[in-house]
């Protein structure tokens, strides 16, 4: 439903929600290697992100990135729209252009479903709730379980 880039913005999102605040700010190297990403590819999409005030940054010796309390108060479908665009939520699953309600694939309306209940999730929910929420159920940010 995502793309690479989304899914790891998502990531890097809760990690500075739950990991770093204004006072405690983090580098790339440290997010690429707690969320097991290509720094690199990371770079990118931290800077894309602070350019849409998503998350902020701090420049100098105790630099890195963070979420201000402003941040704080977004929410995911923010991240999501800022990486794969406002469409992320109507593209078909199996990439028909012409699939909707009028014209479903043979998984429009099941799909459908789950993917309205996911948006309502992500648009009501504010990045703080969401960090708190990882935060109480010891949720996992990274693939491995180490």
């Amino acid at each position: 439903m995502f793309t690479k880039s989304c899914k790891y913005a998502i990531r890097a999102v809760m990690y500075l929600a739950t990991e770093s605040s204004e006072e405690k700010k983090s580098g790339v190297d440290e997010i690429a290697t707690a969320l097991e990403v290509p720094k690199h590819f990371l770079a990118k999409i931290l800077q894309r992100l602070t350019r849409n005030r998503i998350i902020s940054s701090a420049k100098g010796r105790n630099g890195g990135f963070y979420l201000s309390r402003a941040n704080q108060t977004s929410n995911l479908l923010a991240v999501i729209e800022c990486m794969d665009g406002p469409s992320a939520f109507n593209d078909c699953v199996l990439g028909l252009e012409s699939c909707s309600n009028e014209n479903p694939c043979p998984y429009h309306n099941t799909v459908k479903k789950y993917r309205d209940a996911f948006f309502e999730v992500i648009k009501n929910e504010t990045i703080g709730e969401s960090a708190s929420r990882i935060k109480s159920h010891n949720f996992r940010l990274r693939s491995s379980t180490s």
